[in-house]
């Protein structure tokens, strides 16, 4: 054969596996308003910067009831390219293929990628649209799942790991997502579940339809699976690379810091109006964070879960940070089992990061009730302490209104090393809040009053103005300051650019046992 020979002979062969599984399942796909794995590549990927790796390998022939089905790439697109300017590794199941359904090959196309990407130091997004492990090659496709969850546990905290959700994903294929960063899902078309709605109906005698079991708003709002979801796949695409924005490549590096466009003096004058006056009258805290870090640059993760915090990334003069606050529109912003877990998720991932953490705090305790205590609040709030403390990148620690009991300690305190501590002057820390202080300290009086509720008045009014006041903590140093609300923005701006060079100093260890 002479070269021309030769090179026909392979864009041929290119040919063919760009067209995977074929025209008909191609357009199958297409039918059901779902991308193909490459189109999810090139639209993702900056132009021309994609480099696909082993788009001829094929799975292996001893597969049963396989021998004749030779196609190349094995159902997995994979490779490297740009996003913005900056290296992302990518893997692509391709559902034209076996169904996207994962066997030996499969498996190591894609290891191949995520230990590429962890020897050089850049994120891999997976884009997840698998039926499982591949019943034709039986364990040898639970040993590929198995080696890939060990990858992306060995990348966690040293790469972002990033998996978008872009059909049916059951069995082995969500552990993987399930053991990355954030998770996104497409609204309708993506479903994750461990065992499908005829096995559940089977054993347990349950009907459920797979939107309700798996569906992408069941997972962002009940089960909190995934962190994001949108209403198509070029939504979803867009919003990863929005999330790598913020992110550094790797866990040795900076965040990335864009132009900023704001002004770092801005002093917004409805921040002094923001808080209500009325110690239980709700408001959002997301005005207060708009308001506070560049404007529009506020990027809320898990935005449906746990809405009694709110946690996300913004910038602060073009710099990335990490925000954390409670939301009083949500169950008055108190502290719950789900709560306290999505915290400090975010939280660890802020500090494997490198990201500086800003967290709001406006919350009168833990939520009360059996229900919280009998599963495990303990041990779940826990785990924000825990993160809290062990974090050492930059905290800073704004209180706008409420910080009681030991929801005061969790939320970034000064105790658990947080950088710079403020209190807004509607901020009221104790131990309870006034009226249940009054009601404990004073029950005899109240009792024996001719007038209890007028004298429960005046007590609570006394209780607030010298003890439920920012100042006592400021005179004992748990605060830096007390400030108007309208200077926030820019002692912010002026903390994180003082906490730049921050170094932590934690004991040798081989790593510590969170309370899982």
């Amino acid at each position: 054969m002479t070269m021309d020979d030769r090179i026909d002979d392979l864009r041929e062969k290119r040919e063919e596996a760009h067209l995977g599984g074929g025209e008909d399942r191609i357009q199958s796909q297409h039918d059901k308003g779902k991308m193909t794995a490459r189109e999810r590549i090139d639209y993702f990927l900056d132009d021309g910067t994609f480099q696909e790796f082993d788009q001829f390998r094929t799975h292996r022939t001893h597969s049963f009831g396989m021998e004749e089905k030779q196609l190349y790439g094995d159902g997995v697109v994979t490779g490297y390219g740009e996003v913005n300017g900056r290296t992302v590794f990518v893997f692509a199941h391709d559902f034209t293929v076996f169904g996207g359904s994962l066997g030996e090959v499969f498996a190591e196309k894609i290891c191949k990628v995520m230990d590429k990407a962890m020897e050089v130091g850049a994120p891999v997004v997976g884009l997840n649209d698998s039926a499982g492990a591949r019943i034709q090659e039986g364990v040898k496709s639970l040993a590929g799942f198995g080696e890939i969850f060990r990858r992306n546990t060995e990348a966690s905290g040293v790469v972002p790991q990033i998996s978008a959700i872009m059909g049916p994903c059951a069995g082995g294929a969500v552990y993987s997502p399930g053991l990355t960063d954030f998770t996104f899902m497409v609204e309708d078309t993506s479903h994750m579940f461990i065992t499908g709605p005829d096995v559940i109906k089977t054993v347990t005698g349950e009907e459920v339809t797979f939107e309700e079991l798996g569906g992408a708003k069941t997972h962002a709002s009940t089960s909190g699976v995934a962190h994001f979801t949108a209403g198509s796949e070029e939504e979803t695409l867009d919003n990863i690379a929005l999330l790598l924005s913020y992110l550094p490549q790797n866990n040795v590096e900076d965040p990335p810091r864009v132009d900023p466009w704001d002004d770092p003096e801005r002093a917004d004058e409805e921040l002094n109006t923001i808080v209500p006056d009325q110690p239980r009258k709700p408001y959002d805290i997301t005005d207060v964070i708009g308001r506070v870090a560049d404007e529009g640059s506020f990027f809320e993760v898990h935005e449906e879960f746990a809405k009694n915090i709110v946690v996300g990334f913004a910038r602060l003069d073009g710099h990335s940070i990490g925000v954390v606050a409670n939301q009083p529109r949500a169950n008055a912003g108190t502290l719950d089992i789900e709560a306290s877990e999505k915290a400090a998720r975010f939280v660890r991932c802020c500090d494997a990061f490198n990201v500086p953490i800003l967290t709001f705090v406006d919350v009168p305790g833990f939520l009360p009730g059996t229900d919280q205590e009998h599963n495990g609040i303990i041990r779940h709030g826990a785990k924000l302490l825990y993160a809290y403390s062990e974090a050492q990148v930059p905290l800073m620690t704004v209180i706008t209104r409420k910080a009681y009991g030991g929801a005061y300690d969790v939320m970034a305190s000064k105790h658990l090393g947080a950088d710079v501590n403020y209190a807004w002057p509607t901020a009221e820390i104790a131990v309870m809040g006034p009226q249940g202080a009054v009601n404990i300290l004073y029950s005899k009086e109240l009792d024996a009053a001719d007038d209890p509720d007028a004298r429960r008045d005046e007590l609570i009014e006394e209780y607030r103005e010298e003890f439920a006041n920012p100042y006592t903590a400021a005179d004992r140093g748990f605060l830096d300051d007390v400030i108007e609300p309208t200077e926030t923005r820019s002692r912010l701006i002026a903390d994180l650019k003082m906490l730049k060079s921050k170094r932590g100093d934690l004991p040798e260890k081989k790593h510590g046992n969170i309370p899982i």
